[in-house]
């Protein structure tokens, strides 16, 4: 029995740090990608993919007795007001993902990486205004401490509020959604039969359709439907779209075996491998102030997993 449980522990181990250098290759994906594709059609490519890549999980899993909100027993009203709010988090994650391809490309590689790091900041907040769950006292000190070291980065390293980059500051809208959308979700788990990959799949198909209809509004349907046809654009799309995708089901069996404190402790680096990609393949410049922001969040970071640990 004790070894069953040690090797469940070691397969969500494993499949942690797998989300690890997944996460941190993604934004090396993203500013990867030709000069002449724009952020909103590449957010429509990639969350198309996302799309595609997840519906052959979905049958599998329809097929099922148990298939989750499908199964014919469940109370349909449950059902509806369910798909409901996996349609405003679809809706949700649309707009994050432009922003998270966006934020990556004006504010940089390694700084949007860093700024996806305040999603426990933003999280703890959610939390608190929607459920009113309080903190202690040193998961707020920690939380100053993240946020000293998020404006020390938006500044460039000077600490002059007139030097805060308004790139940095679109780039925090990014973990800002994804805390709204996943503490909504989080809830809807707990309190309905939906499965990791059922959510997945309304998530990526709403982002899909809702991206698709901006970017036909914006750039013209033309100019999105030639998109698909060109190659470079479609390989570039696929590469993010399925390391994507393998990332959020990753994720999810790796939290099925182990703690999410576990696993958020192993994924906290994922800035520092982005950073390494970032200077070998993309050649992009590392700043001090980098390197010193990275310091401050991870130390803050871990403090925040390590409280939590000890409130458990």
């Amino acid at each position: 029995m004790r070894k069953k449980k040690n090797s469940k522990k070691n397969i969500g181990v494993l499949l942690s740090f797998f989300s690890l250098f997944l996460l941190a290759i993604l934004p090396i994906i993203s500013n990867s990608r030709p000069t002449n594709l724009n952020a909103l059609n590449f957010a429509f490519y990639l969350s198309l993919w996302q799309l595609i890549c997840s519906i052959p999980f979905f049958i599998y899993e329809s097929k099922k007795s148990k298939s989750g909100i499908f199964q014919k027993s469940l109370d349909s009203k449950m059902r509806s007001k369910t798909l409901k709010i996996m349609v405003i988090t679809g809706i949700i994650f649309s707009i994050s993902t432009f922003f998270y391809v966006f934020a990556i490309e004006t504010a940089g590689t390694v700084s949007g990486s860093l700024a996806m790091q305040t999603y426990p900041l933003f999280s703890i907040f959610m939390e608190f205004l929607i459920f009113r769950k309080k903190r202690r006292s040193i998961e707020i000190f920690f939380t100053l401490i993240i946020i000293i070291g998020i404006y020390y980065l938006g500044t460039e390293g000077t600490w002059l509020f007139s030097d805060f980059s308004i790139w940095f500051g679109l780039a925090l809208i990014v973990p800002f959604l994804w805390s709204i959308a996943h503490v909504i979700i989080k809830n809807t788990i707990d309190t309905s039969p939906i499965t990791p990959s059922q959510i997945t799949f309304i998530r990526v198909l709403i982002s899909a359709l809702v991206l698709f209809g901006i970017s036909s509004l914006v750039n013209s349907t033309d100019n999105v439907l030639k998109g698909l046809m060109n190659p470079e654009f479609l390989f570039i799309g696929f590469l993010m779209g399925i390391v994507y995708y393998i990332e959020l089901i990753n994720w999810f069996y790796a939290v099925k075996h182990i703690e999410v404190s576990v696993a958020s402790t192993i994924t906290t680096p994922t800035p520092l491998i982005t950073m390494i990609f970032a200077l070998l393949l993309l050649k992009e410049p590392i700043g001090f102030y980098h390197i010193i922001a990275m310091i401050i969040v991870f130390t803050s970071l871990y403090g925040l997993l390590w409280a939590g640990s000890r409130k458990k």
